[in-house]
């Protein structure tokens, strides 16, 4: 797969499956293409050359709503949350239409995010740069979801906080969401990830296991190593 700003090429080659129930970790430094693959993953770009599949289906661009109704769920770079909205108008977004839907996601969201349930009524804007992390990952807890996201999840957020909230993609992933997480920092999310790889230059450099990864990230980052495009399982 390839993809393209106008005539600047920024993803080369990249052939990449991502696995039920398995964290992947996708690292890079700023400007290694990471945001591009997701942008193509949740439909938002067009590759110029290949194609992106989900659950069995090409995606579209354009298809955003549909491949949230199909189970992908993107928590994108600064977290998509509404600073005049509540937290339960939050909810209420990405739940079903029906209240009882409703009431039942709240009750999820407050039973493994607490300070949200007892925030409920509180504005976004004025929570926490960790609690606002904890709503847009809370639409992760919606019935259906398959496969998770996220983009910079660490961003600005305490070690701590950044702590609980990887323990929370674990046990997503345990529970068979496929997890996919693109980060600039490696040390914490290698803890946690089954699979990772290395974004330079819009091409993997570096695939594996995070030990593997881990041993040969600084030689990655400086662009040796052998190049390694065709998977990421």
């Amino acid at each position: 797969m390839r993809a393209a700003y106008e005539e600047v090429e920024v993803i080369h080659g990249i052939d990449a499956t991502f696995e039920e129930g398995v964290v992947t970790a996708v690292l890079g430094a700023n400007g290694a293409g990471k945001s591009t693959l997701l942008a193509l993953a949740a439909g938002i770009m067009r590759p110029s050359e290949g194609e992106v599949r989900f659950a069995g289906q090409k995606v579209r661009v354009g298809s955003t709503s549909s491949l949230a109704r199909r189970g992908l769920c993107l928590i994108p770079e600064g977290r998509g949350v509404f600073p005049n909205l509540t937290v339960e108008e939050h909810v209420s977004l990405w739940s079903g239409r029906r209240r009882a839907e409703r009431r039942d996601l709240m009750n999820a969201v407050a039973e493994r995010f607490p300070v949200l349930g007892s925030r409920r009524r509180q504005l976004a804007g004025s929570l926490s740069g960790g609690e606002r992390q904890m709503l847009a990952l809370s639409r992760s807890l919606r019935p259906g979801v398959r496969a998770l996201v996220c983009d910079e999840l660490s961003m600005g957020l305490a070690p701590k906080i950044v702590e609980e909230l990887y323990g929370y993609l674990a046990g997503l992933a345990r529970s068979g969401v496929t997890v996919i997480v693109v980060e600039q920092f490696a040390d914490m999310v290698l803890s946690i990830a089954t699979r990772a790889s290395v974004l330079v230059g819009g091409r993997i450099r570096l695939a594996g296991t995070p030990g593997e990864v881990r041993a040969g990230l600084h030689d990655a980052y400086l662009g040796g190593g052998p190049e390694a495009p065709v998977s990421v399982t």
